[in-house]
């Protein structure tokens, strides 16, 4: 039986300020960032974060102080939600509070856009006349500047590094056909006018620790923000900012399953690619996805093949296991996202952004008489992605019931505010809504409270399953303040 697993997701936003005030994209950001911010809000505790420790076993030495919370201030706060929202790379980041299921992070996520839209208003409300705060769930500029989405899965300790690696490079490789973002143009060819992931360009090494410079397709951090003797994150930096609802849950879920397979040793023969990098390149500027990918043997399959291989061992992994529902439909929907690629990859429009957004662009292109190089094509690419929901063309797809929801709009202006139930998400947002007058500081794993005596107390949560509304819900609704809970904590309540 495998362990349970853990999601959560971080987007870098695009962020434009326009008006009479040039303003630059950091303090743009903090702008953003701090306009969403309520009266004592609660710093982020870095404590125990160790970006440059290496999966591979051993820590990168860093010649630069690590900045201090005054230093971060404004740009760096924690929601009710359980989510991060800071400033990271001068662009405002929401890192979604962790979830136990892919349904689940499609709500957090789209939250998420809700809360940008929403800080990017208040954000504008102090600028001068004339001034406007633009916010874009996308992750390149046009311009060749690239910034990031990245996913975090916890994984058992005991699956070596190098194992995942080697199972996980073909499925990376060949998820574009169902998570690519989709865009104008490429940084490597001029001869690509559009191509599935707006990432894929910027790749560069097979395995690594960088995240901005020589990107990796297999990304080896290894902070876990969670027991170290336990677990390992798994931190994916190759995937795109989704607004489709059902690629951001395939792209969740179908990792999920893979991960599962992983840990049960059930995936059997997988393909090596010969060049993954190259490989990524190509699926990205393939709209047939039917190239084929050289393997290491000599032999070719296409994208779409290598895909087929990770569903059929789902298949048979799950076929006598009693599935949670979620599970069963990420499973069904996989299956049929294939089968539609196979028969015309562009019929996905509606389902995954890059058919979606092509299926617009091409219409546009023939109403208007226009090239791919287009200043007004680039327009109308850009626009998709922006978060207000009465200007992004995604978002008002979405409105005319253009693109498939999965998640009910109400679901996700609960989750605004709400953090999920079933992780310790629920305990830290909890905490932040009854005793924020009391948290000082919060991480991933753990709580620091200030109750007023000689010394702050630290609440470590190194379990993400513990500190659900079911664990810990009778014991927050039994004390009046932080000192009880506290104090019922150290009695082992």
């Amino acid at each position: 039986m495998t362990t349970p697993k853990f999601v959560g997701v971080e987007t870098e936003y695009g962020i434009t300020v326009t008006g009479p005030t040039e303003v630059n994209p950091v303090l743009a950001s903090s702008m953003v960032v701090g306009a969403y911010r309520h009266a004592g809000d609660v710093r982020w505790d870095h404590t125990d974060e160790h970006p440059l420790r290496d999966a591979r076993g051993y820590e990168v030495p860093d010649a630069h102080e690590p900045p201090s919370d005054d230093e971060l201030g404004l740009a760096n706060t924690v929601l009710t939600n359980g989510a991060r929202f800071y400033v990271d790379h001068a662009h405002p980041e929401y890192s979604s509070p962790e979830c136990s299921n892919a349904r689940d992070l499609v709500i957090w996520d789209k939250a998420g856009e809700r809360i940008l839209e929403d800080a990017a208003r208040r954000a504008e409300a102090t600028l001068p006349d004339g001034g406007r705060v633009l916010i874009h769930k996308n992750n390149t500029d046009g311009k060749g500047a690239a910034y990031g989405t990245h996913e975090n899965y916890l994984v058992p300790r005991e699956i070596p590094f190098g194992r995942l690696t080697r199972e996980l490079l073909p499925f990376f490789v060949t998820r574009p056909v169902f998570t690519g973002a989709g865009r104008i143009g490429s940084e490597l060819a001029d001869d690509v006018h559009f191509q599935l992931t707006q990432r894929a360009d910027f790749f560069e090494v097979e395995v690594g620790l960088e995240t901005t410079l020589k990107r990796p397709l297999m990304n080896t951090r290894d902070e876990p923000h969670a027991d170290p003797e336990a677990y390992r994150r798994l931190h994916v930096i190759n995937g795109d900012a989704n607004l489709c609802e059902v690629a951001t849950f395939l792209k969740v879920g179908t990792m999920l399953l893979v991960l599962d397979l992983v840990e049960d040793g059930e995936l059997g023969d997988l393909p090596v690619l010969a060049r993954p990098v190259e490989a990524f390149h190509t699926v990205s500027h393939d709209l047939t996805c039917r190239v084929p990918l050289l393997l290491e043997d000599g032999r070719r399959m296409t994208a779409l093949e290598i895909q087929g291989l990770y569903l059929e061992a789902a298949k048979r992994y799950c076929k006598d296991r009693d599935l949670d529902p979620v599970t069963a439909d990420v499973l069904s929907r996989w299956e049929a996202v294939l089968t539609t690629a196979e028969a015309d990859p562009r019929a996905l429009a509606g389902q995954v952004d890059w058919a979606t957004k092509l299926d617009l662009l091409e219409s546009y292109r023939a109403r208007h008489d226009l090239g791919w190089d287009s200043d007004r094509l680039k327009m109308v690419d850009l626009q998709y992605h922006d978060v207000r929901q009465d200007k992004g063309l995604y978002q008002r797809l979405a409105s005319r019931g253009r693109v498939e929801r999965l998640v009910a709009e109400s679901e996700i202006l609960h989750a605004i505010d709400h953090a999920p139930e079933d992780t310790r998400a629920w305990f830290r947002g909890e905490c932040l809504r009854r005793f924020r007058d009391q948290v000082v500081a919060a991480g991933w794993d753990a709580l620091i409270f200030d109750t007023g005596g000689e010394s702050l107390r630290r609440v470590p949560m190194l379990e993400p399953g513990r500190g659900t509304r079911a664990h810990v819900g009778e014991l927050l609704d039994s004390v009046d303040d932080a000192a009880q809970l506290l104090d019922r904590l150290a009695g082992g309540d």
